[in-house]
């Protein structure tokens, strides 16, 4: 499979997916985060949009979320994330556990996932993350191995505050299992809404040095070690 050109494709549809503004409808609103959805054109579920602001700025905030080392520390909704295999300074795969959410009505997954980071004019940063085969992490019996379709995260200056970023996430997760819809749609927006309350903690407690020439050349550095 050629990841880079499957990454590029994907961060494309998440673009699409941020400037398409029509058919979303407002599902929750809490603590200034805004959760939206529409029924996604991969599979029978929902695509959701939440939107929040974070004060950081956007090249902290990108990179904050981007990196694997320190995600399951504020990332209350995962027991493991780790890279598994690094494909350039931009792009890696990554096995995913989850922990069980809707007071254990969503048991555990585990997802294989292609990660990239793209930075874009008007340090504009997309993350995007999609579903991969990957031989070397076959589906486990511990585990339900879900599916991620294109998702992602958009990262901007705010317009009023540019040392604040608005944060736009895309989530279509197929949890795949014997989940009835039903469960999945009344549980997710409150779990997505506690994923930017826990980034806007985090990010708090992990101070992340400015990625050195990502918004001045194009390339991101952090991970070329």
């Amino acid at each position: 499979m050629d990841y880079q050109a499957f990454a590029q494709q994907t961060t494309q549809e998440i673009l699409g997916y941020y400037q398409d503004t029509s058919g979303w409808k407002v599902i929750k609103t809490s603590k200034k985060i805004t959760v939206s959805s529409k029924a996604s054109k991969k599979f029978h579920g929902n695509l959701y949009r939440v939107e929040g602001i974070i004060p950081e700025s956007t090249s902290r905030l990108s990179d904050f979320l981007y990196r694997p080392e320190n995600r399951v520390t504020w990332d209350k909704s995962l027991k493991v994330y780790n890279m598994v295999q690094k494909i350039d300074s931009e792009t890696f795969i990554c096995h995913t556990i989850t922990q069980s959410f809707a007071m254990g009505s969503i048991s555990p997954r585990d997802f294989i996932d292609l990660v990239h980071l793209k930075c874009c004019k008007g340090n504009m940063d997309i993350i995007s993350s999609a579903s991969v085969d990957f031989p070397t992490y076959p589906p486990s019996s511990n585990y339900i191995r879900g599916y991620n379709h294109a998702c992602g995260c958009v990262c901007s200056p705010l317009q009023e505050n540019p040392a604040h970023s608005k944060l736009v996430m895309f989530v279509q997760t197929e949890m795949r299992g014997k989940l009835a819809p039903s469960i999945i749609e009344a549980t997710m927006p409150s779990h997505l809404v506690s994923f930017i309350l826990n980034a806007k903690d985090g990010i708090k407690t992990h101070k992340i040095p400015s990625r050195c020439g990502c918004h001045h050349n194009g390339h991101s550095s952090f991970l070329k070690k």
